[in-house]
């Protein structure tokens, strides 16, 4: 898994707010609930979402960007991950 070392927010800022498709592949199931999900979050300013397959609380791409390094325990929005 490739991740980049700890940056600048504003180095990211470019990077599409979508997940690397290694992480969020198109036949996942829910894919577009996952997606709306993340883009209301991001819209509302708030770090993570409820997950709409897992109840799970998962960070949002712009969370990560913000923490500026990768903790490379998989997380579905990271910004570090490439493809």
């Amino acid at each position: 898994m490739p991740v980049g070392p700890p940056a600048d927010p504003a180095d990211l800022r470019d990077r599409p707010l979508e997940p690397a498709l290694s992480r969020l592949p198109p036949d996942t199931p829910r894919r577009e609930e996952i997606l709306a999900a993340h883009a209301a979050a991001l819209a509302a300013g708030k770090n993570g979402y409820l997950d709409p397959a897992s109840g799970l609380f998962t960070m949002t791409a712009q969370f990560l960007v913000d923490r500026g390094w990768c903790c490379q325990n998989g997380c579905r929005h990271c910004p570090y991950v490439v493809a």
